[in-house]
């Protein structure tokens, strides 16, 4: 009797001792939850692990803030703890939070460039996103130290902001986005188009100005090299652009209602109005566009106007292509050019 009641207290005396590694053990395997509670924290520099697992607490993402004391000191990770915002849930495991905020790995907003969108547009897309307010991206695109800084020769980003989807942080502001966009356009460039472009003798600028007038007129991505085709020939002839969405760049969004009152607007970059190409880029050209500007179709084109489908028909002579004017254009409500010998034209599509 006496022995049973000894092993009893053994017993007993022995689950109270591995009690705490038991639910250490728990805490450690499972989550505190399902994953319904998801929360965003902030966590300040210098914040320590103690104010870090209360606030895990309180929030509901752990069940128990000691715990998770002792897990970062075991782990040695109290030194390494990573400010900023992070988004967790009740589905992760202390591991996978604390291997989070080692690694820096903070919440941040997805946020995708359109391809061929001008800074304009981008603006825009970022107020309407609650990102940035359009006036101070704006502001960060055309400001002259950054510009310097990221060895822009040019009065604005335009051009140089690679269409991709970038993770904006909270502690990220306008240039800290710019620099990025930059960055990423520099990198592609530099590997898939540098050399090409040094070969052809044609500077970077010229590249993604005409990249991005390509970029603008192209619905079919098949078309980007005819339409490259187009405006290299109109070059080698000293011929005029005229190409619409340069009549409106700065003023609204490119839809393809271009009026004579737009044609005959007096910018820097209406190409009705200057030689050559404009003064820089009107968007944000895609890989593929700025690939067609330095491979353009070997034609004779000179002359292009939107079908009814989104396609184009290509002209070599300005007969055919008044014929095709007549034919999809008729009944357009958009004044058009491409009747008037004196200027041939390029207008009438999207």
């Amino acid at each position: 009797m006496r022995d049973r009641r000894t092993r009893a207290a053994l017993a007993l005396l022995l689950i109270l001792l591995l009690t705490p590694f038991i639910r250490y053990a728990w805490f450690l395997l499972l989550p505190s939850g399902s994953g319904k509670t998801v929360r965003i924290i902030d966590f300040e520099k210098g914040d320590t692990p103690r104010r870090i697992a209360d606030e895990l607490e309180r929030s509901g993402v752990i069940s128990s803030a000691r715990l998770f004391v002792i897990y970062t000191r075991l782990s040695d990770a109290a030194g390494r703890l990573q400010a900023g915002e992070y988004q967790f849930t009740d589905a992760m495991r202390p591991s996978e939070i604390l291997r989070k905020m080692v690694n820096g790995e903070v919440y941040a907003e997805r946020f995708a460039v359109p391809e061929g969108y001008s800074i304009y547009q981008v603006a825009e897309l970022l107020e309407e996103r609650r990102i940035f307010r359009r006036d101070a991206f704006l502001k960060a695109a055309g400001d002259p130290k950054l510009l310097t800084e990221l060895g822009i020769d040019g009065t604005s980003v335009e051009g140089y902001l690679s269409p991709s989807t970038y993770n904006v942080t909270k502690k990220m502001d306008e240039a800290a986005l710019i620099r990025a966009m930059v960055a990423h356009a520099d990198k592609i460039y530099a590997e898939r188009f540098a050399a090409e472009a040094r070969r052809l003798g044609i500077s970077r600028r010229e590249v993604v100005t005409l990249a991005s007038l390509i970029e603008k007129e192209a619905i079919s991505a098949a078309e980007r090299p005819l339409i490259s085709s187009v405006f290299h020939n109109r070059l080698g002839k000293g011929m005029r652009l005229q190409s619409d969405p340069t009549a409106i760049y700065g003023i609204r969004a490119f839809g393809g209602n271009v009026s004579k009152r737009d044609i005959e607007r007096a910018t820097p970059y209406n190409t009705y109005r200057i030689p050559g190409l404009p003064p820089g880029p009107i968007g944000n050209p895609s890989d593929a566009a700025i690939d067609a500007a330095l491979h353009p179709a070997q034609t004779g084109y000179l002359y292009f106007v939107a079908r009814k489908d989104g396609t184009h028909h290509f002209s070599a002579t300005l007969a055919e292509h008044n014929a095709a004017v007549r034919t999809y254009l008729r009944g357009a409500a958009a004044p058009t050019t491409e009747l008037r010998t004196e200027h041939p034209s390029i207008t009438g599509r999207r």
